[in-house]
């Protein structure tokens, strides 16, 4: 049986360092001052410090601050979510700029309302994005839209460096972990991504901790290469509050490294494991060297388009 919130003790690995230095304060700020969302502080992600404080990368969770879902893994707000806001690309680009970022993660609430699931507002932020500053990377981190394919290809008109939508869990646990989205559907966006990209690494995420066992963590291995994923996270779920799942387990370090020889030899070309990974960890070192080259050759077409001199290139 399942311990209650209270009585599961965290171990020490799972202690987080604080860091609330200046550079952190001044991107929380910034944050309020351009009204964004951050699902750093949404899903309240135990690495923000260390993310924003080094300014590597962030992740901005666009199409408002409410979920249209109730997963019961997810601490962000579940409700019926406010209008479209079409100033939000053009404010997360600024912010970019501003931040110094070589590395962007663009994720959303889940909008079951949106005809498109807000595919949309989606490619007009990458577009922005790359308009403001062409040597920043771009990963997307989208819902499955419930499968609407023909929203997909608007998501990736914009070419995004990184398509990234996580299964979560393990088949048998998706029904208890997660509202609306199943098992083979975002299995199913993850092929499509390939078919129609297939120079675009797929990326997905599993967490631990849930109540599942190795065997069906091996199987989620093999069911995302099937479907040519490239890149995989795995991270320890921690309980957000009383009201989501409970933990069943940690996983230990070493749990984690071993897993993640298992990703790599299963033909992953990047795993991150670890107890707080989370999906956007480390997300800047999983772009590979030809993203970067393509980067790169961008900013330099458009200067020479343009005749204007790039100064934020981020590389």
């Amino acid at each position: 049986m399942s311990k209650s919130y209270e009585h599961i003790k965290k171990p020490e690995w799972l202690k987080i360092k604080l860091n609330t230095n200046q550079s952190y304060m001044k991107l929380k700020k910034l944050m309020k001052d351009k009204k964004l969302n951050t699902v750093c502080e949404e899903a309240r992600c135990p690495n923000i410090h260390e993310c924003w404080s080094e300014r590597k990368t962030a992740t901005f969770m666009i199409l408002g601050d409410t979920c249209t879902r109730g997963c019961r893994f997810c601490a962000v707000k579940t409700g019926l979510p406010n209008e479209l806001d079409w100033g939000e690309p053009e404010r997360v680009a600024e912010s970019v700029e501003i931040m110094g970022l070589k590395h962007v993660v663009v994720t959303s609430v889940a909008r079951d309302d949106l005809k498109d699931g807000g595919a949309a507002v989606f490619g007009e932020t990458v577009r922005a994005i790359r308009k403001r500053v062409p040597g920043c990377s771009v990963e997307i981190l989208p819902s499955d839209m419930k499968g609407d394919y023909e929203s997909l290809s608007t998501l990736l008109a914009g070419e995004p460096d990184i398509f990234n939508h996580n299964i979560e869990t393990v088949r048998r646990l998706t029904k208890r972990v997660r509202a609306i989205a199943m098992y083979d559907r975002s299995l199913e966006l993850l092929r499509r991504v390939k078919e129609m990209r297939p120079n675009t690494p797929t990326k997905s995420s599993i967490m631990v901790g849930l109540g599942e066992t190795k065997e069906e963590l091996i199987e989620a291995m093999d069911d995302l290469r099937a479907h040519n994923v490239d890149i995989l996270t795995l991270g320890q779920y921690l309980q957000p509050t009383k009201k989501h799942l409970n933990v069943e387990r940690y996983y230990h370090p070493d749990e984690f490294e071993e897993l993640k020889q298992i990703a790599l030899e299963k033909g992953f070309s990047h795993c991150e494991a670890g107890p707080l990974v989370r999906s956007s960890y480390h997300a800047d070192e999983q772009v590979n060297k030809t993203t970067v080259q393509k980067r790169l050759e961008y900013a330099k077409g458009y200067e020479e388009s343009s005749g204007e001199p790039l100064t934020n290139t981020n590389f």
